[in-house]
């Protein structure tokens, strides 16, 4: 009897879902996301922007898994937390303001030191670069309202309130977008193996 989906390992679910169950990704999701998020509130300090990282972090998830690039080391929470560490000290470089990020007892995380967390290898580099080319054809390819969010939210790093506000609807409306825009990009990752393939 196949199991149910809440009982497989996280392994098992990277590759189901990288064989297109879009549900074993949920499950994933649902089974990592109060984590992540509470890992990058814990940084950030700020609900808006973890928010925003968070989205972009299962983005990257997303892209990584679908495209074959993820390699199980048997910690994919960790992994994610990697990914949006990443993306965390991208916001703080391009905002030139990483002094501001405690790194005393207070956070207990120690954001530009830990070697775990920062060093990045030249192959890093490279899926890093490439994640950010796949992302942005990805991006070009949406309905215009959510590449309008998405645009607003990776190029220019506004927040969904400020979002919200520049596009005249509600904050639940610009998240909404970026939940379809998230789904439209799983669907193209899918049709782009499948031509790869073909």
């Amino acid at each position: 009897m196949q199991k149910n989906l809440t009982e497989l390992a996280d392994k098992e679910l990277v590759i189901a879902y990288a064989n297109g169950d879009n549900a074993a990704f949920d499950t994933l999701l649902g089974r990592h996301q109060k984590a992540v998020f509470t890992y990058i509130l814990h940084i950030v300090k700020d609900q808006d922007l973890a928010n925003d990282i968070f989205q972009e972090t299962f983005v990257k998830a997303i892209t990584v898994i679908r495209q074959g690039r993820y390699e199980d080391n048997g910690k994919f929470g960790a992994w994610l937390n990697r990914v949006a560490h990443n993306l965390i000290i991208d916001h703080f470089r391009r905002n030139k303001t990483e002094n501001t990020v405690s790194n005393d007892t207070e956070t207990g995380v120690d954001l530009l030191n830990d070697k775990n967390l920062c060093e990045d290898s030249i192959e890093d580099t490279m899926v890093r670069t490439q994640l950010t080319k796949d992302l942005r054809r990805l991006v070009r390819e949406l309905p215009e309202a959510q590449r309008q969010v998405l645009m607003m939210r990776i190029y220019r790093d506004m927040s969904f309130k400020e979002i919200a506000e520049e596009t005249g609807v509600s904050i639940n409306t610009a998240l909404g977008r970026m939940r379809y825009a998230l789904r439209n990009m799983r669907r193209l990752v899918d049709e782009t193996r499948l031509m790869e393939s073909a």
